[in-house]
């Protein structure tokens, strides 16, 4: 039987190899999280234009609509100011680099963020700084009463899971007279989030109080005006120890603000937020899924709230 010839060999289909669409689109992520980054420091159509292969991915991706001839980011990318545009890009390098490190060989899959490295424990609290900034920008001013409360001499706010203390000293700087109280299980994030504390050496720093508790073992009664609870980082039995007593923590008539995740759109999306939530020692709970289990609880006036694309989703409750 004759060798076949170059031309009657059949052309691989793209079909042959699906992961090469998978690593095209991690280097579209890696160009918007690039594009984020400068656009936090300059204006975000000098951004697009220094670069111009790099915004013709973000083109090829979808992430680029044309306004004539001129380039702009995707309206989901537009962020207010540049804060914003820097915490969008160090919220996914942080998701990016965890997925570099399974890749790399990290097998472990329940270590959880006790497991991670300083760097992402860092960009992930300092990314959580944007989340803050719109809790006291546009959440705040919404929800009845609230707003009178933090601006009170003495009022108090617990961030549970504070991290690095980003999201803590960002609430501090927006309400001028309140206390944030951060809560921690991590002796080693606490002390980031001390040095990120002494670092920023501002007045708001110093409103910043840390305690290495459990949220499950919280004993005050009524004691703030507002409570901040990131749900998917808890594992699931944590998460339900701890609401009973963070609902007992709030004072008559204040409010807790839960960061959940969306319902995933599509099953690789779901199938992912699964793997990293089990990773992470996190839950699956979701925004709809929060907002029963809130009421569940004896809580009020619950309400949802989005906040920056693909970013958590706010459900808020109040105790009467």
């Amino acid at each position: 039987m004759s060798e076949p010839t170059p031309s009657s060999v059949p052309a691989p289909s793209p079909d042959d190899d699906p992961s090469g669409s998978l690593e095209a689109a991690t280097w579209a992520l890696a160009a918007l999280i690039a594009t984020l980054e400068d656009a936090a420091t300059k204006a975000p159509a000098d951004v697009l234009a220094a670069n111009p292969q790099r915004t013709a991915v973000l083109e090829a991706a979808g992430l680029i609509q044309r306004d004539g001839d001129a380039p702009a980011l995707h309206p989901a990318y537009r962020y207010p100011d540049g804060a914003t545009h820097h915490g969008a890009a160090q919220a996914r390098l942080s998701s990016l680099r965890q997925a570099l490190a399974v890749a790399a060989g990290d097998q472990g899959g329940t270590g959880g963020w006790a497991d991670q490295d300083d760097e992402v424990l860092l960009n992930q609290g300092r990314a959580s700084a944007g989340t803050g900034r719109a809790i006291a920008g546009r959440l705040v001013p919404v929800l009845p009463g609230l707003a009178d409360r933090l601006a009170a001499q003495g009022s108090r706010i617990l961030d549970v899971g504070t991290g690095t203390a980003a999201l803590a000293l960002a609430l501090a700087e927006a309400f001028p007279r309140a206390e944030v109280v951060g809560v921690d299980v991590m002796e080693r994030v606490l002390e980031l989030a001390r040095k990120e504390l002494a670092d920023a050496g501002t007045e708001a720093a110093g409103r910043v109080t840390l305690r290495r508790t459990d949220a499950a073992d919280l004993t005050e009664q009524a004691a703030y005006d507002m409570i901040w609870l990131p749900a998917p980082f808890l594992a699931e039995e944590a998460l339900a120890q701890a609401l009973p007593r963070l609902t007992e923590a709030l004072k008559p008539g204040a409010w807790i603000v839960v960061g959940t995740n969306p319902p995933a759109p599509d099953p690789l999306r779901r199938a992912v937020a699964g793997w990293q939530a089990v990773r992470n020692g996190g839950n699956a709970y979701d925004t709809d899924r929060m907002t029963r289990t809130l009421t569940a609880h004896g809580l009020r006036d619950e309400r949802q709230f989005p906040t920056m694309p693909g970013g958590p989703v706010l459900v808020v409750a109040r105790r009467d």
